[in-house]
């Protein structure tokens, strides 16, 4: 039996806000399936209570959008409690000046 285990996939969903990104299909060339992606927790939200930005890693991090309004409030309490959250890009594909991001959410062993 292994000792290093599966990150565990808390949420499967598209990010939410993309054709409010300024830069977004410039940048987008830059994101692969497979690519690891950043949770930050946006408490102060005005819009939603439980608000989760979705960026790309590294010291030039990109803000792709948000967690969906609906289905964050679980990733929202468990980032604010201090658990190790990440993404990972599943899928994209442009519809008309929409990018859809498909991705995992995914708590960290």
């Amino acid at each position: 039996m292994s000792t290093a285990s599966q990150p565990l996939v808390l949420l499967e969903c598209l990010v939410a806000g993309t054709t409010h990104r300024d830069g977004l299909r410039a940048f987008e060339p830059r994101l692969q399936p497979g690519q690891q992606l950043a949770l930050a927790r946006e408490a102060d939200s005005v819009y939603d209570d439980w608000a989760v930005r979705v960026l790309t890693t590294g010291i030039d991090a990109f803000w792709l959008g948000y967690l969906p309004e609906g289905r964050n409030e679980t990733v929202a309490r468990l980032l604010d409690a201090g658990y190790s959250l990440s993404a990972c890009l599943t899928h994209k594909a442009w519809e008309e000046d929409w990018l859809h991001l498909e991705i995992e959410v995914l708590l960290v062993n």
